[in-house]
């Protein structure tokens, strides 16, 4: 295959959004071992590749890969991990959840403000739980914390209290 697994990934988000499963298989199938590669590898620009891919590729089968790209040393690759996280929650809100103490972890230590506002976004997919609507309504109040983390943490508690309701 001459394509990379970026633009491989590009195709596959793409028959995912199209609702073509089955060609959406194959090229799963075609790029595991590419992927998983990836995310080992030890330049992080690859591995943030390939923590991206996971969602791209719709692949819920590596969601544990993915808590090694929220533990990786590098801002890209935690970020590249949470889109995919946050991608593949959209329909699956299970897949936040044994990841819950994982993102408040990351939202509260993570020197990268991109990085804990991912989370919190990824967050709101998740189901509302006491703990998380509690952490991030701290975030959204404590005038210490960048405005646009404060603004994302209002609105996805007032999301996660909303659907508590529901």
């Amino acid at each position: 295959m001459s394509e990379s697994l970026a633009e491989a990934a590009a195709v596959a988000d793409a028959l995912a959004q199209e609702g073509k499963e089955r060609e959406l298989a194959t090229l799963r199938q075609q790029w595991d071992d590419e992927l998983e590669g990836a995310v080992r590898n030890p330049d992080y620009r690859t591995r943030a590749v390939g923590y991206r891919a996971i969602g791209q590729f719709r692949f819920r089968q590596k969601v544990e890969l993915l808590r090694r790209g929220l533990e990786d040393e590098r801002p890209a690759c935690r970020g590249s991990a949470l889109l995919s996280l946050e991608l593949l929650s959209r329909e699956h809100p299970g897949v936040v959840n044994p990841m819950r103490a994982l993102l408040h972890n990351v939202l509260t230590t993570d020197a990268n403000n991109a990085v804990r506002r991912l989370a919190i976004v990824t967050l709101k997919n998740g189901s509302p739980q006491r703990d998380t609507i509690t952490l991030l309504g701290g975030v959204a109040q404590d005038d210490e914390q960048d405005k646009e983390l404060r603004a994302a943490a209002r609105a996805v508690a007032a999301a996660l209290t909303k659907k508590s309701r529901a």
